[in-house]
């Protein structure tokens, strides 16, 4: 078993507060042909720059700039090292140091952790975190196989060449050890899906039923095609700052706590150790659930936890002074790559206890209009995975509803004409449906989001806050 030392769960403390002010994205889509990738990010820089209400020019806040992090989940994608060169040149910011951060289905949370440490530390004072993804370059089956490869390569890539095979086994383990119903995995592609059919940058939004969700081909059994993710293409751009910039430069400022968390990629292969209680859960509360795992040739994290997840959210309510994620927390935005991942991290940030999961969807919780819902963008599911840019995608989205600009960026239907007939949709515009609804949660004060890569190789639990 693995025993944490004294040291191990200090909560993290910074020399100085961050703030996050704007933030800019692309559509998501399967294939971009009218758009280099540079292309791309220099539209989510123009959005953040120019269309978040912000109190200088774009001009006057590139002269601001200390600093930027970039997010690219693979360089074979497009078959290009050191694409966060050919970026950061390509805006205009050099020669201003940047760095390249890259961790799996992650690096979107890892690339705002890395800038929002420059500024805390001092470093820097107004920073960029970028991220990207440019999954059209190669067809379905190479993009697959590269994916699959941020597995370890000695256990789990041999069981096969996608991430589906490597989720399957845990939704199998998870279904067995809390009698789970796959409908309930139904109703999560149903929501998020529904969700992204709102928003005007996404690429797999729909109106579904359980029915056809249930009824849909098998990738990987139990999971079928609606329950899982697509690969995309597209860009997301986030402007962090210290306390003193954000006051000058928005009216909206938001104050940000960001951890994160890692565990070993061989899932199979994690070792047994006691469970990090959050705030709001009490000593010997797993006792019982601990004794089921055991009786069953289980341990916890096992197949059905991610202790990256965990010790992330652990470190973030520490550090934002959350002692209820449920009851202090207005939205959140998880990493539902397949449904299954997004059921298992309801427990792993306390919205429900270890062995509940399925009742923070039950129970209408998850919905818009309940008591904390998830994944109003549509989620992974409905809008993107782009991966590099997904955690900050999801940051972005919690942005908008803590500022109350949910409808400025997906109720304009100037936004839905401009990108109508790009990508796959040329020829096929998506139109901005005349039952289009907004999802901003009113007086929004704080949101979660988690970034998650592989099987829980990498999570960072990122944390906005109303500063206005």
């Amino acid at each position: 078993m693995i025993k944490f030392g004294k040291r191990n769960l200090r909560i993290p403390k910074w020399q100085r507060p961050v703030y996050v002010v704007a933030g800019g994205l692309t559509p998501f889509r399967k294939k971009f042909p009218e758009y280099k990738l540079e292309e791309l990010c220099a539209i989510a820089f123009r959005q953040m720059m120019q269309e978040n209400d912000l109190k200088m020019s774009l001009k006057d806040i590139k002269g601001l700039l200390n600093f930027a992090a970039y997010g690219e989940f693979a360089d074979h994608f497009q078959d290009q090292l050191l694409c966060e060169a050919k970026v950061h040149d390509y805006l205009g910011l050099d020669p201003l140091p940047n760095i390249g951060v890259k961790t799996g289905g992650a690096t979107g949370g890892s690339t705002i952790l890395t800038a929002a440490m420059a500024i805390a530390s001092g470093y820097a004072d107004c920073a960029l975190a970028m991220g990207w993804e440019r999954m059209d370059e190669v067809d379905t089956k190479t993009g697959n196989f590269y994916i699959s490869t941020a597995a370890c390569k000695d256990f789990e890539t041999r069981l096969a060449r996608m991430y589906a095979a490597y989720y399957a086994p845990m939704a199998r383990r998870f279904t067995e050890m809390y009698k789970v119903s796959e409908v309930t995995r139904a109703k999560i592609a149903v929501k998020n899906r529904l969700y992204a059919y709102y928003s005007p940058y996404a690429q797999q939004s729909g109106k579904h039923t359980i029915e056809e969700v249930l009824a849909g081909k098998i990738i990987c059994d139990p999971l079928r095609v609606l329950e899982c993710c697509a690969m995309s293409v597209g860009a997301a751009s986030m402007l962090l700052c210290n306390e003193e910039l954000a006051y000058k430069l928005s009216d909206k400022p938001c104050r940000l706590y960001i951890a994160g968390g890692t565990h070993t990629l061989r899932v199979a292969d994690r070792r047994h150790m006691d469970i990090p209680l959050l705030p709001h859960e009490e000593p010997g509360m797993y006792d019982k659930l601990l004794r089921e795992m055991t009786a069953q040739n289980g341990r916890w994290p096992g197949f059905e936890s991610f202790l990256a997840a965990r010790f992330a959210a652990y470190m973030t309510y520490g550090m934002a002074g959350i002692k209820n994620p449920l009851e202090d927390l207005d939205l959140v935005e998880l990493h539902d790559a397949f449904t299954i991942s997004d059921l298992q991290t309801y427990g792993d940030i306390g919205l429900r206890p270890y062995g509940k999961e399925t009742d923070y969807i039950e129970s209408g919780d998850a919905y818009f209009g309940g008591k904390c819902p998830s994944n109003l963008s549509g989620g992974l599911l409905g809008t993107m995975h782009a991966v590099g840019a997904t955690g900050i995608f999801q940051g972005i989205e919690c942005l908008w509803q803590i500022q109350n600009k949910y409808d400025k960026f997906h109720g304009d239907p100037k936004i839905w004409n401009e990108w109508a007939d790009v990508g796959e949709y040329k020829g096929k515009p998506r139109q901005k449906p005349n039952d289009w609804k907004s999802l901003q949660v009113p007086n929004a004060k704080k949101a979660l989001w988690i970034s998650h890569a592989g099987v829980g190789s990498h999570v960072t639990a990122g944390l906005l806050e109303k500063a206005f």
